[in-house]
């Protein structure tokens, strides 16, 4: 794999993103209208990657094809390595029913866990309902900012962001710590669905160190390009990318909100990088067959 490190994002198109998220999660529009949005902000295609979950690909799809945007299934999960959460994109999943199945068990750890938050918010005070919580997930895959809605809803908060404040962030009173799934084990279960694995917006945990032990246990790529990453940033990550045999990646991590540091599109991936993540995923499967 070759590529200018020192070059962040080029300015030209066309262009791709290639972490979204929907309402199968914790997004605020339905896959098909994320597609449609996709297709206004001009890109030409992106990745639907929502929490635990594949169930918006088709819709997405469907939504898309007409369009002319393509899709690329994808999930996001959260691994543990050495003491570090780490967020894991699973892009270019081949095997959707097989992925699918083995994330049952983590969409219901996700129940589970929205179940001990309610009950730790009763405990001080605080009276919410799984019948609430699930109302604001609308049928997705349940997690805290359903919870975080339901506050707002009943009116103990103004907004998510001060849900997560006040009770539901780590360290703070009703936060209740998630099923762990270590990343060796994220890994193989990716890999197993013919997905390449991606670091997603490794930020401040991506020290060069801990980006050659990941790429050391098999992450296939890093995600460049995110609205939390700095210009520096992207630089570094690509250059960390280059040592190490990383794919680049990036997406806006957009939740379907209009205002705000992550709109759909605003990262301006290029669409080169997703032709090496083609590329790639090509030379395993040919590689697999024979």
């Amino acid at each position: 794999m070759t590529h200018d490190a020192a070059t962040p994002v080029e300015p030209a198109g066309p262009f791709v993103d290639l972490q979204v998220h929907s309402t199968a999660s914790d997004g605020a529009l339905p896959p098909a209208d994320v597609a449609r949005c996709a297709a206004t902000a001009g890109l030409v295609a992106f990745a639907l990657t929502d929490h635990d979950t594949l169930a918006g690909v088709e819709a997405a799809r469907a939504a898309a094809a007409p369009l002319g945007v393509r899709v690329v299934a994808g999930v996001e999960l959260s691994a543990h390595f050495h003491g570090r959460e780490l967020h894991v994109l699973g892009l270019h999943v081949r095997d959707m029913t097989g992925l699918e199945a083995a994330l049952v068990a983590f969409r219901e750890a996700r129940v589970s866990r929205a179940e001990r938050i309610v009950r730790a918010l009763g405990a001080l005070g605080v009276t919410v309902t799984m019948d609430e919580v699930r109302a604001q997930a609308s049928g997705s895959s349940l997690g805290r900012p359903h919870v975080a809605k339901a506050l707002v809803a009943r009116g103990y908060v103004s907004d998510l962001r001060e849900a997560f404040d006040r009770w539901l962030g780590n360290g703070r009173p009703a936060y209740v710590e998630k099923r762990r799934l270590e990343l060796d084990d994220a890994l193989a279960m990716l890999h197993d669905a013919g997905a390449l694995a991606v670091w997603a917006h490794p930020g401040r945990l991506g020290t060069p160190d801990l980006v050659r032990q990941v790429a050391k246990a098999g992450m296939d790529g890093i995600e460049v390009a995110h609205p939390s990453h700095s210009a520096d940033d992207r630089v570094r990550f690509a250059e960390l990318a280059e040592r190490h045999g990383l794919l680049r990646s990036g997406g806006s991590d957009w939740h379907g909100q209009f205002e705000g540091p992550r709109q759909l599109g605003n990262q301006h991936v290029p669409k080169t990088w997703l032709d090496e993540q083609d590329a790639a995923v090509a030379a395993r499967a040919a590689a697999v067959a024979g």
